[in-house]
């Protein structure tokens, strides 16, 4: 395991300004080509499951952009739910300010899903118009989001979930901060195997099967004023070759007895938000469709 405060591929040239989004495509593809085979490499070396690290990932302008645009909290057009393994992650699918729009409509064209079906040897990737359950992400001093591996089918279109693709935005990120990536390995051998920092401009991609377990378990200790920044991208298929049943987000506790004290606070969190959202009635009624669930030995429903 190594702390990844570095660049793990050798960092891109300088990058001009770009004028729209077709000259930012073009810079990104300048950009990451070359880069490729080590890329690749660092992709396939990865195991139990596949995953890389890439700096410099958008053209230098329009980071910056994306940065100085990046929608406060707090504001309309977040989603801000509590749950039990997840609190104080604001999340945002639509009415982006302008450099961020761009860079969604940019992560969605083919010819950045070809580039990613080359480095990862996944064909025909389909990006998600909807960004389900990505989007911008915004997380608050004290949250986190415990480690998981992710839903497997799109609830609506049931296509296969492939790939995620996480941007980061945070400058000068420091190790006291928290709210590392983490990448487990949770088989017979529970280790972790990456704890990366969400530096500025840095992408992560990795697949999504039953056994990319990921997350940032340790709540964010970051100044007031700071959050922890980033865009997320999905990526699915019309078909895989291992078919695990359909299934929602699994969680798995990463973090001792101090991550079941505050999965114990964020559930009662979460219980007054539904009870105050919903009533009692909705509340008791999705408590026990979970409870039955559990009992069949059932993963919770995809919805």
């Amino acid at each position: 395991m190594c702390d990844r405060l570095k660049p793990v591929e050798a960092k891109g040239t300088a990058l001009p300004a770009y004028p729209n989004v077709d000259d930012a495509l073009r810079l990104v593809l300048d950009s990451l080509q070359p880069r490729v085979p080590a890329i690749r490499a660092s992709w396939n070396s990865a195991s139990p499951f596949h995953y890389a690290v890439i700096d410099d990932f958008l053209p230098a302008q329009l980071a910056e952009d994306v940065d100085a645009s990046y929608p406060v909290p707090h504001i309309d057009g977040w989603d801000s739910p509590t749950y039990t393994h997840q609190t104080k992650k604001f999340s945002m699918r639509h009415g982006f300010p302008p450099a961020i729009a761009q860079v969604f409509q940019m992560l969605a064209n083919e010819e950045v899903r070809a580039l990613l079906s080359e480095i990862t040897g996944i064909p025909e990737l389909l990006d998600d118009p909807d960004l389900l359950g990505g989007g911008l992400h915004q997380i608050l001093r004290g949250g986190f989001l415990d480690v998981h591996v992710d839903y497997n089918f799109h609830p609506k279109t049931k296509l296969h979930r492939r790939l995620n693709l996480l941007v980061y935005m945070n400058r000068d990120w420091r190790p006291e901060y928290e709210g590392y990536l983490q990448l487990w390995e949770l088989g017979h051998k529970k280790r972790q195997l990456e704890n990366i920092a969400p530096a500025f401009n840095r992408a992560v991609i990795f697949e999504t099967n039953e056994v990319s377990y990921h997350g940032h378990p340790e709540p964010l200790a970051t100044p007031q004023n700071k959050t922890r920044r980033s865009l997320a991208v999905y990526y699915y298929t019309t078909e895989r070759e291992t078919v695990a049943p359909e299934h929602n987000t699994i969680y798995q506790q990463s973090t001792g007895v101090h991550g079941y004290i505050k999965t114990t606070v964020a559930s009662a969190q979460a219980v007054t938000e539904r009870l105050r959202e919903n009533g009692s009635r909705v509340l008791a009624l999705d408590l026990w469709r979970k409870v039955r669930r559990k009992v069949g030995g059932l993963p919770p429903e995809n919805r």
